[in-house]
């Protein structure tokens, strides 16, 4: 008896619930495919994948096993391959994005298709209201989700996988390896390793700094499942016993429950990738000024912070969630352009793109998603530079023509009339009248609905 094992963002062999079943229902034949819908995905992506995948089958071929890739559209190279090697059913762990249901929906129609929980915790349906509907606000459902959490009992990585030989494979596509974040389970492991063993401790004080590295940085590995949600909620939870004067391990847990809490949203409400979740803001009348989403696309805004962060992602593909709330506020109230072109060119930069996640976060900025700061706050970017970068360390990193300026002149050159060569002299925008400006588009939008 033969299964598929079909992998997609699970590239890792311990605590696979998927592959369980699999393994005691005889041979197994671990499976990718190279889905056509993956041209849309940002190259840098699909380069973390493909090394993903290839470190994942140095793996397998340890156990006696190996990864078989077909390319094509899922339903018709699963069919082949089914046919092929006479299996007897398909086992995979289930996805929630829109894309991913609609796949395995027309999948399960025409093949014995086990979905099999394992992205998340709890199932986005798990964790409901006593009347039956989803959570739209974080914190009474963080409160359920912990209820509801029993102990995790995770699967280790299985010692053998008997494999049939001679399936044929296509070989991976050509890919860079990311020097900063290597792909796979093994590095993966590795960061958590090192991020539980100190930092998680100081995660409480520290996870704010852009100037540190107070976070886990997991969140590459987490999106492909080179790490699991349940391994690092187990972490988590171990962390705060082994320490209990430690709140580090308990809030790193609450950041790994919004993961789960946007991933619900997502399942009950696939319409927030189309626009906002809260109606009344769906039609505000942005200026989406081209000049400005290109300046602020290329860290050219004259706003130090936001200059630094917009360049660290477009050179390395990664930003600390912080400066992601920052540029997303800038943007958005600032220079009253669209969310969804940020969250658009985040998707096409960030090695982490999730579309939950990132949804979640630029809809939270924005004032339009569920649980989302109130409309009417406004970060300054200058004060949020100063209090969470205050020697100016993270600018100077990402924006050399400013090294050489003073603590107090790095956040804001242009207040002390300081002016670098090949920097702008100015911000792009005068901060005097964005929030007044903001407010009046907001409102707009709300008298549209009443």
């Amino acid at each position: 008896m033969t299964s598929i094992w079909l992998i997609r963002r699970d590239l890792r062999l311990s605590d696979i619930l998927a592959l369980h079943p699999a393994l005691t229902a005889g041979s197994v034949l671990p499976v990718f495919i190279l889905d056509p819908a993956f041209s849309s995905q940002s190259p840098r992506r699909r380069d973390f994948l493909y090394a993903g995948l290839h470190a994942l089958d140095n793996e397998l071929r340890k156990r006696g096993s190996y990864l078989v890739i077909r390319k094509g559209k899922p339903v018709d190279a699963l069919r082949q391959l089914f046919d092929e090697v006479q299996a007897d059913a398909i086992y995979a762990e289930e996805d929630f994005t829109p894309y991913a249901r609609r796949r395995d929906t027309l999948v399960a129609k025409l093949l014995p298709l086990q979905l099999v929980s394992g992205q998340t915790v709890h199932h986005p349906k798990s964790i409901l209201k006593k009347d039956g509907r989803p959570y739209t606000v974080y914190t009474p459902y963080s409160k359920a989700w912990k209820v509801a959490l029993g102990k995790i009992e995770l699967i280790h990585a299985p010692e053998k996988i008997n494999t049939p030989q001679g399936i044929t494979t296509e070989s991976l596509p050509k890919f860079e390896n990311n020097p900063l974040f290597p792909a796979g389970e093994i590095e993966a492991l590795t960061r958590l390793e090192e991020f539980l063993y100190k930092r998680i401790h100081e995660y409480a004080d520290n996870r704010y700094r852009m100037d540190l590295d107070g976070t886990s940085a997991l969140s590459p590995y987490l999106h492909f499942g080179m790490i699991g949600l349940r391994q690092a909620v187990h972490a988590a939870k171990l962390a705060n016993l082994q320490n209990t004067n430690s709140r580090g391990a308990e809030i790193w847990l609450n950041e790994l429950i919004w993961r789960e809490f946007y991933i619900q949203i997502l399942y009950h409400f696939p319409y927030v990738t189309k626009t906002a979740f809260n109606k009344s803001l769906a039609n505000i009348p942005w200026r989406n000024d081209p000049s400005e989403f290109e300046a602020w696309k290329d860290g050219r805004t004259g706003v130090p912070v936001v200059d630094a962060a917009m360049r660290q992602l477009k050179e390395t593909g990664w930003m600390h969630n912080r400066a992601r709330m920052i540029v997303a506020s800038f943007l958005v109230k600032d220079l009253l352009i669209d969310w969804r072109r940020g969250e658009a060119w985040f998707m096409e930069n960030l090695l982490d793109g999730d579309i939950a996640a990132n949804n979640g976060g630029w809809q939270w900025t924005a004032g339009t998603g569920t649980d989302a700061a109130p409309y009417f706050r406004i970060f300054n970017p200058v004060l949020q530079s100063m209090k969470f970068d205050p020697n100016g360390d993270y600018i100077r990193k990402w924006v050399p023509e400013l090294r050489g300026l003073s603590t107090e002149e790095i956040h804001a050159p242009w207040e002390y009339e300081v002016h670098v060569a090949g920097y702008p002299s100015q911000p792009i925008v005068d901060r005097e009248i964005v929030k007044e400006r903001a407010l009046r588009a907001y409102a707009v939008s709300k008298e549209k609905v009443r």
